[in-house]
């Protein structure tokens, strides 16, 4: 059951390097845009949290293609990143990381913008009188105590990426050793004679690696709340 065949290993790696890169992708807009969201008041507000999480309630289909109409090589985007920087997105295994970070990102934003909620503002006010900068102040102050949610919000990328389908077959198709992730190896297997016992077995390690994420993010979670 646990003897993994060479494509076996090749989706399970391909997979977790995209759900990495997800997780690193994502992480410097989601801080941004959660201290933004909760901390500042601003015209529009409204409008730029409905947009962020525009992909939680959309047909992930729906978000694969509309990244293949910009990003492709004929898109808006995609043929100038193409013609400039040499960089391929459709049907490539970045552009699957693109996709999982986007699906992603509105549950790594929500608890990132709710951890940064939960810390005092008196507390980043009195290490302004004490002569902090706002910069200093967002990195030894906020930050740190937003911890367990940056933590949190990484980890769901991270599973959201592990098991999306949807948006990453519409925007980089099932390529096999290229962009077939876990869940299109799994689909791949459902559908070819004999390849149930396959399947089964990336069912398994997906769902161990979940939850020894879900395990390990608790667990760490708790003690940066003890400190």
């Amino acid at each position: 059951m646990f003897l993994l065949t060479t494509e076996e290993w090749e989706v399970l790696e391909l997979s977790l390097r995209v759900a990495v890169c997800c997780v690193v992708v994502s992480l410097p807009p989601g801080v941004y845009l959660g201290w933004l969201l909760a901390r500042v008041e601003f015209r529009g507000k409204v409008l730029l949290d409905g947009l962020c999480h525009l992909p939680l309630v959309l047909p992930p289909v729906v978000t694969g293609y509309v990244l293949l109409l910009l990003f492709g090589r004929r898109g808006v985007l995609g043929g100038a990143l193409e013609r400039t920087l040499g960089l391929q997105l459709a049907f490539n295994w970045k552009g699957a990381v693109l996709a999982s970070a986007i699906v992603g990102f509105p549950l790594m934003l929500r608890a990132i913008r709710l951890a940064v909620e939960s810390v005092d503002p008196r507390l980043e006010r009195v290490a302004r009188t004490l002569g902090a900068g706002p910069v200093h102040v967002f990195f030894t102050v906020t930050l740190r105590l937003a911890a367990p949610g940056l933590l949190v919000g990484g980890l769901l990328a991270f599973a959201r990426s592990l098991g999306e389908f949807g948006a990453t077959i519409a925007f980089v198709s099932n390529i096999q050793g290229e962009t077939r992730t876990i869940p299109l190896a799994i689909f791949t297997y459902l559908n070819q004679p004999g390849g149930e016992s396959s399947a089964a077995r990336l069912v398994l390690i997906s769902v161990l690696i979940s939850l020894a994420a879900l395990v390990a993010s608790e667990t760490v979670s708790r003690g940066l709340r003890r400190r």
